[in-house]
């Protein structure tokens, strides 16, 4: 957006009240009450409008006498992304250091635990605790692998040395560390086109065990490849194209059921809580704290989190039915965007 879209006050001040992000580095405004200029996007309080004027660029604003706002700094080049350098430098350090905690992380990125556990979760859209342990199960897939005795692997991840590791490794790949191993069964898979983007399906000698989406082939086939490392391509022939085309038919039409035997792979927490989401009818939306007292544990909020993310079947268990407490989307392993339009064709569907 050009700068001419905010020439008068009255468009400046529209551009504070809706916090438009375009107007940040246009202009800056002050509070005349407060002493204080903040970026048009600062996510204080509004103060009254006679009391706010406005200024070209910070050092304007400063030389009127002016302090800078310590939460939306416009004194400075970019904020967004000085934030963002914290939480790509803690990614990393959570995967370096998998016994890292979260006092001594906040405090390599020079923040306190409390506002960058936020921050991280803002970012990022998990907590650090998540985001290490997704790091010590992708080291454990990769040794096991790789061919690495189980034990040393599982100690090698990051995963405490205790007569608990081989359990909280078994929950970490949904079955234990020898069947991931040996790739546990022949895992087949082809990708096609779907209502929401590119879908793969993969099925064992038991059933459909994964369908995925993603944008692009590289990505679902990734995926596929950290739960099942021996995975193969198959051609779309004969009764298997038939089986994917069943599946992708199901996606695409929820009047459509889907009538195929499913490898459900996971642990007995989560297979509670896939079970708990199977059972939230169609058009309608339940919270974490929702399923989790559907299984008879509400303190499992977070757990009933963990298992929504580790779902592997797209659509057929719907995970995207589950909302945060307020109803606000939260997140989704393949994207907000298809969440939304999800629970809206859902919703469409009911009403008619």
């Amino acid at each position: 957006m050009k700068n001419a879209t905010f020439t008068t006050d009255e468009d400046r001040w529209q551009a504070v009240l809706a916090r438009d992000p375009h107007a940040d580095n246009q202009f800056v405004f002050a509070v005349q009450t407060t002493g204080i200029f903040c970026r048009p996007t600062c996510r204080a309080r509004h103060a009254l409008r006679k009391n706010v004027c406005f200024y070209p660029d910070a050092q304007r604003a400063a030389q009127a006498g002016f302090r800078p706002c310590k939460r939306c700094m416009p004194d400075k080049p970019d904020p967004h992304a000085l934030k963002l350098a914290k939480v790509e430098h803690a990614c990393r350090l959570l995967e370096q250091e998998p016994t890292l905690t979260l006092d001594a992380l906040a405090q390599q990125v020079a923040s306190s635990p409390y506002h960058f556990h936020r921050l991280f979760k803002s970012v990022t859209g998990m907590t650090p605790k998540a985001w290490q342990q997704a790091a010590r199960e992708r080291r454990l897939r990769n040794a096991l692998v790789q061919g690495d005795k189980i034990t040393d692997a599982v100690l090698s991840s990051g995963f405490p040395d205790s007569s608990s590791y081989y359990r909280k490794a078994d929950d970490a790949l949904g079955m234990t560390a020898k069947q991931y191993r040996k790739g546990d069964a022949r895992v087949r898979y082809a990708i096609g086109n779907c209502a929401f983007g590119r879908c793969l399906v993969a099925e064992s000698e038991r059933g459909i065990c994964a369908i995925l989406l993603g944008d692009d082939d590289a990505t679902v086939s990734a995926e596929l490849l950290a739960l099942f490392p021996k995975a193969e391509p198959e051609p779309l022939e004969s009764d298997f194209a038939q089986r994917v085309h069943q599946v992708i038919t199901s996606i695409d039409s929820r009047a459509v059921p889907l009538a195929l035997p499913l490898d459900i792979r996971g642990t007995a927490f989560q297979q509670q809580v896939w079970q708990a989401l199977r059972a939230i009818p169609c058009g309608e939306m339940a919270s974490y704290q929702q399923v989790a007292q559907a299984i008879g544990k509400p303190n499992a909020v977070r757990a009933v989190a963990g298992a929504c993310a580790a779902n592997k079947l797209a659509i057929v268990i719907p995970c995207h039915r589950v909302v945060r407490h307020d109803g606000a989307l939260s997140g989704y392993r393949w994207g907000t965007t298809r969440k939304a339009l999800l629970l809206k064709r859902e919703s469409q569907k009911q009403e008619g």
